[in-house]
């Protein structure tokens, strides 16, 4: 058993010490899975850094005790928790480019693993490495091994670190996100895996993760956290066939999908509170659609409403309306706290014009080769891709990692010259992107912009969340003096769900969803025509999600924005896209409208894709 008992961990920061996580307690037993959701910020992360003892250096413990079947981890030697790490419990990061050595290959990474935890040596411990990679689903992997991490996608990366963690083959796992940048069929095959290994080896599993779609599928129990506390944990069954709290319930309502295309989803407004603060009430009512007069001074405490916790099934919520002798209905003068959805005007149903125009676009890396590396070759990652976007639209671009989704994406904002050669064009209002420069090329990048798929990455860590946004506008719309483009930047941070507070700090300050939205942010201030969204919310938790995509549905309305929208969310594809174009091995299989090709799919990778999708029926 992997158990905590009122965990505490305290953050110094310049506005005072932050309680990221105050009074946790759970238990995790062998060959179950506990998952751990909630929005971001709200300490799951945090919570798996504490476990392990890998908090950052502001960082401490300062109240609490963590066990391993007996052994208390907080009170081991750091040498002795050296072999703790990685050997008894492993752990999956959520930013696999942040955790990978750039400058070493990852079989080289894989080996020094195995060989710090395992009995394995040299060929023997290579041969594993080469295993699990094939088992994540790297393909060929005999080559592969060889590679630096940059060679690889962001999905391929992760399933680098995952094949990492677990080729040390760990009796406890702590996975942050662990399938984040996964698409679906890889997603499928890596929960498989954990299954399998689950059902052999007896693995205890920590799931952090905001897919509950991935939580339905795989947990046991279920515990919610909001504020650096559990406010409801229950069995998974439990948990999504009647959940409790107005915050579970609200989560649930966000989800996009089908059903919901065409109207707003109902997003929580406000953000995670300041945990410099000291609590008089509920952390959760300034936000709660059945907030009530004391919930601002009375604090909940978690509190069982059937169940036992020694037979698995207790459900529990902190919460006012099931404390005893409660009353369920709100108080008189409370005041209703969630967005009422509203439908956002759709592309006018008359044809549009074309906004972009892709044809026949090839995109070629060399690759050196030889002792010397004086040998040349290439490598195909774009293979004769065509499609258009039109005004007001969202074109979908879906497929599995590595089919070169991104590298079309990036190849149409300009981004791989001097490393990639072009074949084709891309017309952006007549004008050929692959021909233009100077002062041309500035004003195209006013009228196009990319939100990366990886946050962390993508931002510059020496600049505050002001001068990141500041800095675009600066460059590409001088007209702005700094009093309006200060304006602006206030407007952004409200609209991407961020506090006015984020403007004055660094980016590793923040949670990765945190750094999604200001990297958004930052692609809206220049207000562009067509933006490339790589993975916009892939960090994102669902109510987070919600938000971005009712701010992309409202900006398509009010300024005419077209997204080239790069994903493996299949819900999301099913709520935002007008069309769908499916990638494979560097070229588009199968292109038409979102229903007909979500729902009637002609070819078999499709059907394929779609099948792999994780479902979740709710009647919330």
């Amino acid at each position: 058993m992997l158990q905590t008992q009122d965990l505490k961990v305290a953050l110094d920061a310049e506005l005072g010490l932050v309680k990221a996580i105050d009074g946790l307690t759970l238990a995790i037993q062998r060959g179950e899975t506990f998952a751990l959701v909630g929005e971001s910020g709200c300490g799951k992360s945090m919570t798996a850094l504490a476990l392990m003892r890998l908090l950052p250096e502001n960082g401490r413990i300062t109240g609490g005790e963590v066990r391993l079947d007996r052994d208390d981890l907080l009170g081991l030697p750091e040498a002795a928790m050296r072999k703790v790490r990685g050997g008894r419990i492993g752990m999956i990061f959520q930013e696999p480019s942040t955790s990978l050595n750039p400058v070493m290959k990852i079989g080289a990474q894989l080996v020094e693993a195995i060989e710090a935890h395992t009995a394995l040596r040299g060929a023997a411990a290579r041969a594993k490495a080469i295993e699990w990679l094939r088992r994540v689903g790297i393909p060929e992997p005999e080559r592969r091994i060889d590679d630096y991490p940059f060679r690889m996608s962001g999905g391929q990366k992760q399933r680098v670190m995952i094949a990492m963690t677990l080729a040390t083959e760990p009796d406890f796992l702590v996975a942050d996100e662990p399938t984040t940048a996964l698409d679906v069929t890889i997603q499928a095959q890596v929960l498989d895996l954990l299954k399998q290994l689950q059902k052999e080896q007896g693995l205890g599993l920590l799931l952090i993760t905001h897919d509950l779609a991935v939580v339905a599928g795989m947990a046991h129990r279920v515990a919610l956290m909001y504020a650096g506390q559990i406010i409801e944990v229950a069995p998974a069954e439990d948990f999504f066939a009647n959940p409790k709290h107005p915050y579970a319930r609200a989560l649930l309502r966000a989800l996009p999908d089908a059903r919901r295309r065409g109207q707003a989803l109902q997003a929580i407004p406000g953000t995670v509170p300041v945990l410099t603060q000291a609590f008089a009430g509920c952390r959760f009512a300034p936000r709660c659609d059945r907030v009530m007069a004391h919930c601002a001074s009375v604090v909940p405490e978690l509190a069982g409403i059937h169940g036992r916790e020694q037979d698995g099934d207790l459900h529990a919520v902190r919460c006012l309306l099931f404390a005893p002798g409660a009353s369920i209905a709100p108080a008189a003068g409370a005041t209703a706290r969630v967005e009422t959805p509203r439908a956002p005007a759709r592309a006018a149903t008359a044809p549009a014009a074309t906004l972009l125009d892709v044809r026949d676009l090839r995109v070629r890396f060399p690759i050196r080769t030889g002792l010397l590396q004086r040998g040349k070759r290439f490598f195909d990652a774009v293979d004769g891709v065509s499609f258009s976007v039109a005004e007001r639209e969202t074109l979908a671009l879906v497929g599995e990692s590595g089919c070169g989704k991104t590298t079309t994406g990036k190849a149409i904002v300009q981004l791989l010259r001097g490393s990639a050669s072009f074949e084709g064009h891309a017309l952006l209002q007549g004008r050929n992107l692959f021909e233009l420069s100077g002062q041309a090329l500035t004003q195209a990048r006013r009228d196009i912009q990319i939100i990366f798929q990886d946050p962390f990455a993508s931002l510059n860590p020496r600049m505050r969340v002001a001068d990141i946004l500041d800095e675009g506008m600066a460059a590409l719309l001088p007209e702005l003096d700094a009093g309006a483009r200060r304006r602006r930047i206030e407007a952004l941070v409200d609209q991407v769900g961020l506090r006015r507070d984020a403007l004055a700090r660094y980016p590793h300050e923040f949670s990765g969803g945190q750094r999604q939205r200001i990297a958004i942010a930052r692609a809206l201030a220049v207000q562009p025509r067509l933006i490339v969204c790589d993975e916009p919310t892939s960090a994102l938790d669902v109510s987070v999600q919600a938000q971005i995509l009712n701010l992309l549905h409202d900006l398509q309305r009010e300024l005419g924005v077209s997204y080239l929208f790069i994903t493996h969310n299949i819900g999301v594809v099913e709520y935002i896209a007008d069309r769908v174009a499916v990638m494979r091995a560097g070229r588009i299989v199968e292109q038409g409208d979102s229903a007909s090709v979500l729902e009637h799919p002609q070819q078999a990778y499709t059907r394929d894709l779609i099948d792999a999708v994780p479902r979740l029926d709710l009647q919330v």
